[in-house]
């Protein structure tokens, strides 16, 4: 009965590991442009419009931040347990904040509508809160970004005028599902993994949504 218990115990932790990887942070952005193209009116874009939009995308919203970042845990002989400490955290989000401005800049010369640069402007200011109450208390990003998914979902269906509600099914669901592998991994508190979340969904209702993103366009123009 014990030895059943420690087999289950494993394969819940390495399937909390796997949902932690596939849902990680640095994808959301891409996987947010890449549905837009996919399942909204934007499918009609030239394919190499879409190419170039996510490409730009890729590289400053994945690779840069995910190759700065190994960098830095090589020169600092850090391993990825040692970066989930709170005060290890500023660099790598440093480094991720620079690589988004950088994004974000090259989508203003490129003239790349308000509506989808938001999409970025949302995860710049969703990481900035982030940093900020990292000093004192340490947020799940995984969360963040599933709370910027599903007020990206929102605001899109007001925006483009759908019925998001079996999309918001599913990724209330995932959002359940990944919020309880980081509790179960022991990476984040219950508490951290809701205010994560509002964090997320806050910054991109207010980015994004057609209703109280006034500001935040006349920045993107």
């Amino acid at each position: 009965m014990k030895e059943q218990h420690v087999v289950a115990d494993r394969t819940l932790i390495r399937t909390a590991q796997v949902i932690s990887v596939i849902f990680t942070p640095f994808s959301i952005s891409f996987l947010a442009f890449l549905f837009l193209f996919l399942f909204s009116y934007l499918r009609i874009m030239p394919i190499q419009y879409k190419l170039i939009v996510l490409g730009v995308v890729y590289c400053f919203t994945i690779l840069m931040p995910t190759l700065t970042i190994f960098l830095f845990r090589k020169i600092n002989g850090f391993t990825s347990k040692d970066l989930v400490e709170r005060k290890r955290r500023f660099m790598p989000f440093t480094l991720t904040i620079i690589s988004y401005v950088f994004c974000l800049i090259m989508m203003h010369r490129l003239n790349i509508p308000w509506y989808m640069s938001g999409i970025i402007l949302t995860a710049l200011i969703m990481m900035i809160i982030c940093i900020i109450v990292n000093l004192k208390w340490k947020l799940s990003e995984h969360m963040a970004g599933m709370g910027a998914i599903i007020g990206g979902l929102v605001s899109f269906s007001v925006l483009f005028g759908y019925n998001p509600v079996w999309w918001l099914c599913l990724f209330i669901l995932i959002a359940g599902i990944l919020g309880t592998s980081r509790i179960v991994l022991r990476h984040h508190t219950l508490g951290e993994v809701l205010v994560g979340f509002t964090v997320g969904l806050i910054s991109s209702l207010s980015v994004l949504h057609p209703m109280g993103n006034a500001l935040f366009r006349v920045f993107l123009f």
